[in-house]
């Protein structure tokens, strides 16, 4: 029995031992090299060297951070300046428009121009949506410089037309922007418009162009029921370094939003304040009075000193109707026509402006961000009649 309880003894004590042995730290963990360091993260921005040493105040230089690609500004662009973009621009408008022109010329050179002729100048310009009675006028003009000259040249005809046309189109007013208002205060853009017409896009072009020509910029995000109007906007302003002001709640009144802007306008010192509207339509009542509500909350501050009506130039006798309300609503001062080169209907040029009395100011000739330029007669009629 004795034996027997040495032998329990015996293996309890290995048993006790063996397990102290095996469950030990040093057993259950083996040491494990250090990870080599690792290699620069691609893209990663590079920053200035930890050496441990003493910078400035004493403490040691930290690690620059990490910059997201995504959170990088985008460089500033210079946009080129708005002198002369109409005369770069004008093979789109020769693409459009030539063909109205060409009719034009060739009816004109016939030897013999019957009553029937004339009807197809007349059909020809009311087409091109001249209007029926600029149409009358200009048929009428033409009618008696061809009894003056008799037998005309090529040279003649075209010379003839163009005289005409120019005349139609020159009203005499002024069609430089009013953007030097004196003082101290900025410049005020008022840009209205129907849904549709690319007001919002044309604020934005109109900013790169007078950012271009060396003026300061700041833009109203005063469309506030559109979310997307409103970033677009702010889009615009980052890539020319355009201040924006706008409003973090959607459906804010449009009014506090724009008079905002030209208060921040006056404190930054800028040249010009371009506020943007919410497009409308012109037969909704309540809206065109909140236009007007608009125009008079700036008022309160500073005089607008343009009131530009957007316009699509393929709209075109729509269009007309379109500005007879705005105008009575905003007193507009200038006209945008955009889409001239995606028409053929030219005459809207000469038709708006006798309706409203008041010119086009700058067109629109194309989808890239530096296709709005000032408004030139001359270089219109040009492109018109292939010269």
């Amino acid at each position: 029995m004795a034996y027997v309880i040495l032998i329990i003894a015996i293996c309890v004590v290995l048993l006790v031992g063996g397990g102290v042995y095996f469950l030990s730290p040093s057993r259950r963990h083996r040491a494990v090299p250090p990870a080599p360091p690792a290699p620069p993260t691609e893209g990663r921005r590079a920053g200035p060297e930890v050496t441990g040493e003493a910078v400035g105040t004493g403490t040691i230089a930290p690690e620059a951070p990490l910059v997201p690609d995504a959170l990088v500004l985008p460089e500033i662009e210079r946009p080129p300046p708005s002198a002369g973009r109409m005369v770069r621009l004008r093979a789109r408008l020769a693409k459009s428009q030539g063909a109205f022109g060409s009719v034009l010329l060739g009816l004109l050179s016939r030897d013999a121009l019957d009553e029937a002729a004339w009807e197809e100048i007349e059909d020809t310009l009311i087409t091109a949506d001249v209007g029926v009675t600029p149409s009358r006028h200009i048929v009428q003009d033409l009618q008696t410089k061809v009894k003056v000259l008799g037998t005309r040249s090529p040279a003649e005809v075209r010379a003839m037309l163009k005289a005409e046309l120019l005349a139609q189109i020159d009203i005499g007013d002024e069609r430089t922007l009013r953007l030097d208002p004196g003082g101290t205060r900025p410049a005020v853009v008022l840009m209205v418009g129907v849904n549709g017409t690319g007001k919002t896009t044309t604020c934005g072009k109109l900013a790169r162009a007078l950012v271009g020509d060396g003026r300061t910029v700041l833009l109203g995000a005063a469309d506030t029921f559109r979310a997307a109007a409103v970033d677009q906007l702010q889009t615009w302003g980052a890539r020319v370094g355009a201040q924006v002001v706008r409003s973090d709640r959607e459906g804010a009144d449009p009014a506090s939003v724009a008079y905002e802007s030209v208060r921040e306008g006056i404190v930054a010192g800028v040249d010009v304040v371009i506020v943007d509207t919410a497009g409308r339509l012109h037969t909704k009542t309540g809206l065109m009075d909140e236009l007007g509500k608009v125009k008079r909350v700036i008022e309160k501050q500073v005089p607008v000193d343009e009131v530009l009506l957007v316009l699509d130039a393929t709209t075109g006798q729509n269009g007309l109707r379109q500005a007879r309300v705005f105008a009575e609503v905003v007193d507009v001062t200038g006209i945008v026509l955009t889409k001239l080169d995606g028409t053929a209907k030219g005459g809207i040029v000469i038709a708006v402006q006798r309706e409203l009395g008041v010119p086009v100011k700058l067109v629109g000739l194309g989808e890239g961000p530096d296709d709005l330029a000032p408004f030139e007669p001359e270089t219109f009629v040009d492109a018109i009649l292939g010269g």
